[in-house]
């Protein structure tokens, strides 16, 4: 059983999450799921993450890893090889494209393909300046005085 969620609510009452519910809202959308490669995703420290790809198969120059904004897209295209006749062919070998929605400031490290295994390092690099930071609490004392005039009270 499936139930469409209407995310319209959402739209109205927050400011600056467009980005997380039209996500939602794809997520939401997504009829078929491709399940192929096979693929983990791993958080391997407080801002590092990690992607294991099975790549069986696809040598380093069929593969390609880009990041576009906060979208990472790894494509797979065998190079038209030798003309093979099959008797059985369980490796599949056909090309795919999956795409990883990535946060703000999550950025791609490093990729290596190792014994069919393609792994794709990330870093979220918050910058300094949306870090917390302290605020120092003034005291009166170093506050600038204000001074107050003293009207004459004399008679004419």
């Amino acid at each position: 059983m499936r139930t469409n969620l209407d995310f319209s609510p959402l739209f109205r009452s927050s400011i600056g999450f467009d980005r997380m519910l039209n996500a939602l809202e794809a997520a939401s959308r997504a009829e078929m799921v491709d399940n192929w490669p096979p693929y983990d995703i791993v958080k391997s420290g407080e801002d590092d993450y990690r992607i294991a790809m099975a790549v069986a198969g696809f040598s380093q120059d069929e593969l390609a890893v880009t990041q576009e904004q906060n979208m990472l897209i790894v494509a797979g295209q065998k190079a038209n090889g030798e003309d093979v006749h099959y008797l059985h062919r369980g490796i599949a070998g056909r090309s795919f494209q999956r795409r990883f929605e990535l946060a703000d400031h999550v950025k791609v490290v490093g990729a290596s393909l190792v014994d069919g295994l393609l792994t794709i390092d990330l870093k979220r690099e918050i910058p300094e300046e949306m870090k917390p930071r302290q605020i120092a609490i003034g005291t009166v004392q170093t506050m600038p005085q204000t001074k107050q005039i003293k009207a004459d009270n004399q008679a004419a």
